[in-house]
């Protein structure tokens, strides 16, 4: 009978030394990581200050995915460091496992034109070029502009995150295609997730509608889908604000990434 606790015990030994192995392959320098915490304020409001556990999942997210740029951008110790960091935010407490259905990340420059096409309801072909920051799809690669990625955590951008918000579209693409729910804990209904979602969806259009300043970035218009997305990034980078504007939404968000920025920000403050 104690056959089953031996082969417990012995696979998360395992588990253990290949992370170790990891880590030590993708180790991140302590100058590099303390310029990443600054450069990007939002990571610094973890629950211990040196934000160890997100450290540790951005060297194990290095260690299984492969960058690659595009054009003349060169890859650099910096740019891999930031976006990672960024990209295991979502999932520091629900684990690396849920980006294991893609390895490739594709790098820009700048946002990017790609070819689009729909057909009318009277079968007419329609072509047109979408100017494109981020991109995310079923089995990667993912796309990201470098220029938008550097803009987050800078002032003027506000709550704005391209690697949040695409990384929030790979959730939520967990359940074939996208359409703002994740796969949700088992104490988050879903029904109950539907009509927070519903919700605040709608008041979210209402207030772009009504040409109100929003938190959440008013693209969360365009669909349930984006307006997870970008829910997702405010509840991040701009939590107090998301949180003042969507407290059903900010609360069901805290029990779906098991974390509580508002809460986190409070603790760091106390601490320093």
């Amino acid at each position: 009978m104690a056959w089953p606790g031996l082969i417990g015990r012995w696979l998360g030994g395992l588990r253990h030394q290949r992370e170790a192995a990891a880590i030590r392959r993708r180790a991140i320098p302590d100058d590099l990581w303390k310029r990443t915490l600054v450069r990007y304020p939002f990571l610094q409001r973890r629950d211990d200050p040196g934000a160890s556990a997100l450290r540790r999942l951005t060297s194990l997210f290095l260690d299984r995915k492969e960058f690659t740029t595009v054009g003349d951008l060169r890859l650099s110790d910096a740019m891999v460091v930031a976006i990672a960091a960024q990209a295991v935010l979502p999932v520091l407490r629900l684990g690396l496992h849920h980006y294991d259905g893609f390895v490739g990340i594709v790098v820009h420059a700048d946002q990017v034109r790609a070819p689009r096409e729909f057909t009318d309801d009277d079968g007419i072909v329609h072509t047109y070029e979408e100017v494109l920051a981020g991109e995310a799809v079923q089995g990667g690669p993912v796309m990201l502009s470098w220029r938008d990625v550097r803009a987050a955590g800078r002032a003027e951008s506000g709550a704005y995150n391209v690697v949040i918000h695409e990384f929030a579209h790979l959730l939520d693409l967990a359940l074939g295609e996208a359409g703002g729910q994740p796969r949700l804990p088992a104490d988050l209904p879903a029904a109950e997730w539907r009509t927070v979602m519903a919700c605040s969806f709608e008041d979210h259009c209402r207030r772009v509608a009504a040409g109100e300043p929003t938190a959440v970035d008013a693209y969360g218009a365009e669909s349930l889908a984006e307006f997870f997305a970008v829910a997702s990034e405010a509840f991040f980078v701009m939590p107090a604000e998301m949180k003042n504007e969507h407290p059903a939404l900010y609360g069901m968000l805290v029990r779906c990434y098991l974390q509580d920025p508002v809460a986190e920000q409070a603790l760091a403050k106390r601490r320093t």
